[in-house]
């Protein structure tokens, strides 16, 4: 489940968690990659105002949530919650699997990074359609709509400059 906390909440569950739609909004529209000197402890930052929210994650602020379907067949991916909260265009053949995680990720704003991290139930979901090449750990193609999608795989080439990436593994989820 996709939550935000204070950094310095002793507890972190759903009763602790920021709920209001209209803050989460507006606080992960503006996150972007920081670019001060304390980047290594605060990988991104979402500014309000005069103020400067410092974030670190365990991956990445984008978190695709879910799929959904709009007018024309098109699709978009759900992210700062599983209801449309915020959007962006699902392009499958963009769909990409990390072969050293397993993660799924997919293109994202560019204010927030390029890429975003595909929530695991929801890659579980994509995995049954994934195709592999004989000896591959990596899918090759993707059945979406009963059509074949070679999988391009060009979003990975953004985690190697991300910041946050395997830094945080001891924060609890």
């Amino acid at each position: 489940l996709f939550q935000l906390y204070l950094d310095d909440a002793r507890i972190k569950n759903f009763t602790s968690c920021f709920k209001e739609k209209k803050f989460l909004k507006f606080f992960f529209k503006r996150v972007k990659i920081n670019q001060k000197s304390n980047k290594d402890k605060w990988p991104y930052v979402s500014p309000c105002g005069d103020e400067m929210n410092f974030i670190r994650c365990n991956d990445l602020p984008v978190v695709f949530q879910s799929i959904i379907s709009t007018e024309g067949n098109d699709s978009v991916l759900s992210w700062g919650d599983e209801k449309g909260l915020l959007t962006y265009p699902l392009r499958v053949e963009e769909i990409a699997m990390c072969p050293v995680s397993g993660r799924v990720y997919h293109p994202a704003p560019e204010r927030q990074g390029g890429i975003g991290l595909i929530k695991s139930k929801l890659a579980i979901e994509l995995s049954n359609s994934f195709v592999f090449d004989e000896g591959s750990d990596s899918p090759s193609a993707i059945v979406w709509n009963d059509k074949l999608y070679k999988l391009k795989h060009e979003v990975l080439s953004k985690l190697e400059d991300k910041p946050s990436l395997g830094r945080y593994d001891d924060i609890d989820d």
